[in-house]
């Protein structure tokens, strides 16, 4: 599946992530930014050893309590086919707390970053929707929501939502096209 929104800027597609050449990628980390499972594991293996380097590096000078929910950190994509990796950590899903806002935060500031830098392409796996529990349908209304606030601001950017599956890439497009 590759399916582009809003006149062409969004595209939506079914792939792996590290293996995406775009300007910068979006790695949904944790807060000590050494590595995990998920898409920030393979990341972390794709980009090489010097990606934690970086990372402790960025821990040390800049989050040494680790980086908050939301927030966003930099450093170059090393072995990845992208040339920067932007990391993030979304908030774990809480029924009985609303963490809408910090989810928004993770893409909005990801988006701010790559516009404040110049890039011209920036790709997002689903942050949050995996071990951290977002449910998708949630998920992917949020990030609808920031992609129409956000890409009319910034019409050089190009921006890649990589699904790990159909079915999530599909939920995404239905709620985008009205049909959820």
């Amino acid at each position: 599946m590759h399916t582009t929104l809003f006149d062409g800027q969004l595209t939506v597609m079914v792939g792996d992530i590290t293996q995406l050449e775009a300007d910068v990628i979006v790695n949904a980390a944790n807060s000590s930014l050494l590595g995990g499972g998920g898409v920030d594991g393979a990341i972390h293996r794709a980009a090489g050893s010097k990606l934690l380097q970086a990372c402790q590096a960025v821990r040390e000078h800049d989050w040494p309590e680790g980086l908050p929910t939301g927030e966003v950190a930099l450093t170059p994509g090393f072995d990845l086919p992208a040339r920067y990796i932007i990391h993030t950590v979304g908030p774990v899903y809480s029924a009985s707390q609303d963490r809408s806002t910090e989810l928004a935060a993770c893409y909005r500031n990801a988006l701010a970053l790559a516009d404040i830098k110049n890039m011209r392409s920036i790709a997002f796996p689903a942050i949050s929707t995996g071990i951290y529990g977002y449910p998708r349908e949630a998920a992917n209304r949020i990030i609808l929501k920031v992609m129409e606030e956000e890409l009319p601001r910034r019409p050089e950017l190009t921006v890649i939502l990589c699904f790990f599956n159909e079915t999530d890439a599909d939920l995404f497009f239905d709620i985008a096209k009205g049909k959820r």
